[in-house]
């Protein structure tokens, strides 16, 4: 057991979320995990300087899943966790975000209860709220936005079980996965009431050193996201929250020398 009173035990899995992207945005009990696993079995948004942190012997199993190409099939990834647990080994599951914001993370651990393996849930900072904070853009405020709804932009297919017309509504919208359907999600919030002049803001890859702001509303964001050549992965803020980001940027936010380093 080590100073935090973590002791991960053989046999056991630990579902842990890793953050949104920067390594050192994992929590404590996150990182003391994966410095004591035997297998690490992680995702594709994984900030590849964390798996570092495993001692050097821990078996390390790539899972990540891209659109239209997945390393492994669901069943799969919960097939590999049910395994090696059972060989005794201290599983860590690392996965982008928080496990249970749009991270599947649910069905793995109904996977490893079906299966009789323990499972304990670390926890993680999901891209859906950390990514606007570390751009400095508040998801409320109190004279702004008094509330947040946050959907996956998968569910903004011609057949759609969301209603739509009640996230239209919400002071701030936060959009996941959102930019190959992103015209989709203008459309659908458009056609539901949602102002043509309501700001939009897409950051991609937040927290990462490459990260980008692009900002726009209803109206134009195709266009600017066409211009800037937006990918993946990118979260979309709807709301009038971003004219804050606004008013703010000229005021660039604290990086770089003003960061602990993740070895700190």
């Amino acid at each position: 057991m080590d100073a935090y009173g973590i002791e991960p035990r053989p046999g056991v899995v630990y579902l842990v979320g890793a953050g949104p992207g920067a390594p050192d945005l994992i929590t404590v009990r996150g990182l003391r995990c994966l410095r004591q696993a035997d297998v690490v079995i992680y995702d594709r948004l994984v900030n590849e300087a964390l798996l570092a942190e495993a001692p050097p012997q821990a078996e390390r199993i790539f899972v990540g899943k891209r659109p239209g190409r997945h390393a492994c099939s669901q069943a799969e990834i919960h097939a590999l966790m049910i395994q090696r647990a059972r060989a005794g080994k201290v599983v860590v599951r690392l996965k982008g975000g928080d496990p249970f914001i749009f991270g599947r993370g649910g069905e793995e651990l109904m996977a490893l209860a079906a299966a009789g393996i323990p499972c304990v849930v670390v926890p993680g900072v999901t891209s859906a709220t950390g990514v606007p904070a570390a751009v400095g853009l508040p998801l409320t405020h109190r004279h702004v936005a008094g509330a947040v709804a946050i959907v996956s932009a998968h569910h903004a297919g011609d057949r759609d079980d969301v209603d739509w017309a009640a996230l239209a509504r919400v002071d701030t919208l936060v959009i996941l996965m959102g930019v190959a359907r992103l015209s989709r999600v203008v459309e659908l919030l458009r056609h539901h009431g949602r102002a043509a002049s309501t700001p939009v803001a897409i950051i991609e890859r937040g927290t990462w050193p490459d990260e980008r702001v692009i900002v726009g509303t209803l109206a134009d964001i195709l266009s600017q996201a066409e211009v800037a050549g937006v990918c993946p992965p990118a979260i979309v803020v709807v709301g009038e929250v971003v004219n804050l980001w606004r008013q703010g940027a000229g005021v660039p936010l604290p990086r770089g020398e003003h960061v602990l380093s993740f070895s700190d």
